[in-house]
């Protein structure tokens, strides 16, 4: 082994030291309790010698965040195998409830990832592309679903120049995403009517989850399940679909 190759293996050991600590502290803690010096601290190395490998904390928590959205990744592909129908419909709601047990399971890693100000995501969706593994899979899943049940309904007359843009842009975002994975799917199939169901749809998806994971239901809920299985139900209604998975 060359002293070069050595160093770049030494190197990116020490990557993933430092992104292992971050991570216990922030699962155990949150956001705030990932800091440089806790991390140095706890590696037994000082704080200045991090920045050798990130350029900030908030480099390092934008990796950190990458590495979330992979294991999500997998833990959503886990929950697909060994699911045998071929009904994307079953695909659809194994996907979304075992987004919701890995929300609840992991609060601050959901918090970081989709409660953060941060704009990278929506610069990569201006840009046209979703690098997130977990992005990719909700969006093949959705983009199914829309294939093999067309979805009729065209965008509503009273939605705005401005939304309707977006929707565009987010429409080549979807269509490159799934087309990647395998899926045929082009602007007959995923047009602007169902780009704006499958939006509408991700944002009650995530907003009953964040509110169930930050405690936040403006009324007593005692068991919130049902209320979200409910919702997928009502969601896949709204396109037509059978909705019993």
């Amino acid at each position: 082994m060359t002293d070069a190759t050595r160093r770049e293996r030494l190197r990116a050991e020490t990557e993933r030291d430092i992104r292992r600590q971050a991570r216990a502290l922030l699962a155990a803690q949150g956001r705030d309790a990932v800091t440089l010096r806790a991390i140095a601290r706890e590696l037994g190395i000082t704080a200045p010698a991090l920045y050798r490998y990130y350029d900030s904390r908030e480099d390092l928590l934008a990796r950190l965040c990458d590495d979330i959205c992979v294991d999500l990744d997998g833990e959503l592909s886990k929950a697909l195998e060994p699911v045998v129908s071929e009904d994307i419909t079953v695909h659809v709601f194994t996907v979304c409830k075992a987004f919701r047990r890995w929300a609840l399971d992991h609060p601050n890693e959901f918090a970081l990832v989709f409660a953060s100000t941060d704009n990278r995501r929506a610069d990569m969706l201006a840009g046209g592309r979703t690098d997130d593994q977990f992005g990719r899979v909700f969006l093949e899943v959705a983009a199914k679903l829309v294939a093999s049940h067309p979805f009729r309904k065209p965008v509503p007359p009273d939605v705005p120049e401005t939304l309707r843009n977006d929707l565009t842009a987010f429409q080549k975002v979807l269509i490159n995403t799934v087309v990647e994975r395998g899926v045929v799917v082009d602007e007959t199939v995923l047009h602007l009517g169902a780009i704006y169901h499958i939006l509408q749809s991700w944002v009650r998806l995530y907003g009953h989850v964040a509110l169930e994971v930050f405690g936040a239901f403006p009324f007593a809920v005692s068991n919130p399940e049902p209320l979200f299985e409910l919702m997928l139900t009502n969601l896949m209604g709204e396109m037509g679909v059978d909705p019993r998975p």
